[in-house]
């Protein structure tokens, strides 16, 4: 399936029944007087975040979607019919913009979550609110309004907790493949990946995390080069970044150290704040090394880089290095829950001292 992450549809709510001018007329009665009800409100439309969708894809072909009118109100007080409401199901982590404004009005990141994009119109007034000691057969009555029309940009950012990034054929969708149940496309030539794929890391009962496998990033990418921002946009809703970098690239030209440096000015380039959030550098493809010579390379990298955050060797074809990589992110998440978990209490505390 074609991955879709970004799409524009068009959403137009009900238009509300209108008001009825009816009279009562009954044997015996001789001033029925005004009966008209009112008319339905019109049938609005919503978008639906749904776990079991992952692209937009559907909506390259269903653009327009209209929820149904209200019915006209009727004698006796009787109000029109309500129009049957839309919903539209789209994928968790689905934002949305009014496409005209590019105002965000929605974030999707939770199965279930609802967002009101149409409203549909109110129901008319029928003649019976129209009645007056001075008017006591009013014909008047209101129309139904008409309901909301909207063209809406839906833009989809993966959500996952670890998200891969790197240059192309730095080791991204085998490590992906190893760790997880995903199969994404591997080969042994730049750009295998042509959109983000999940997969759900397993360490124990109860003990879990999803990663991304972000398309090869280039330089200029922020500017848009090669597939740009289409994906660098996905790593805006991870927890942490695994900056993956081949420990012996084929092209002995290429310096692994000036492509990590290269691919973090593309990151804050795009935005800042991927900067401040944890990053990890990950040497892949150390089976092609001795250990010793694996471990000597990447400690000449990392003195050059002069990094400070953690850093591993792995060999996603060999299995090495993979199970304490994978702890050690389950071990990040916990006690980043533990850490948030201790804020709200001491946060409950102060609020009820200050009462």
């Amino acid at each position: 399936m074609k991955f879709v992450d970004e799409v524009t549809i068009k959403v137009a709510a009900g238009k509300g029944g209108g008001g009825s001018a009816s009279f009562r007329r009954e044997k015996y009665i001789q001033y029925g007087g005004p009966d008209g009800g009112d008319g339905g409100r019109g049938g609005s439309v919503w978008l639906v975040a749904s776990s079991g969708i992952n692209t937009l894809v559907d909506f390259r072909h269903a653009k327009s979607f209209k929820a149904e009118n209200g019915s006209s109100g009727s004698g006796a007080k009787m109000s029109g019919k309500s129009g049957e409401e839309v919903e539209i199901k789209v994928p968790v982590g689905t934002l949305v913009f009014v496409l005209e404004t590019d105002e965000q009005i929605g974030d999707l990141t939770e199965d279930g979550d609802r967002l009101l994009v149409a409203r549909g119109g109110k129901g008319g007034l029928g003649n019976v609110h129209f009645k007056s000691s001075t008017n006591r057969s009013p014909r008047k009555t209101t129309p139904g309004v008409e309901g909301e029309e909207r063209e809406l940009l839906l833009e989809l950012k993966v959500l996952a907790d670890v998200g891969l990034l790197g240059f192309p054929n730095a080791g991204k969708s085998t490590l992906i493949s190893a760790v997880s149940a995903a199969r994404p496309k591997v080969a042994d030539y730049p750009f295998t990946t042509l959109y983000p794929n999940l997969g759900v890391v397993r360490i124990g009962h109860d003990q879990s995390f999803v990663i991304a496998d972000i398309p090869g990033i280039i330089g200029g990418a922020a500017e848009g080069a090669g597939l740009g921002i289409q994906f660098l946009k996905h790593l805006q809703r991870t927890r942490v970044l695994l900056h993956l970098v081949e420990l012996a690239p084929l092209d002995e030209n290429i310096d692994p150290a000036e492509q990590v440096l290269e691919l973090t000015h593309e990151l804050g380039s795009f935005d800042a704040e991927l900067l401040n959030k944890p990053r990890w550098l990950v040497f892949s493809k150390a089976d092609v090394l001795t250990a010793d010579e694996a471990k000597s390379r990447a400690k000449a990298i990392l003195k050059k880089l002069d990094w400070q955050h953690p850093w591993y060797v792995i060999s996603s074809v060999a299995r090495t290095g993979l199970d304490r990589l994978m702890t050690d992110i389950q071990l990040a998440f916990e006690e980043q829950k533990e850490r948030e978990e201790q804020e709200l209490a001491l946060a409950a505390i102060e609020t009820e001292d200050s009462l």
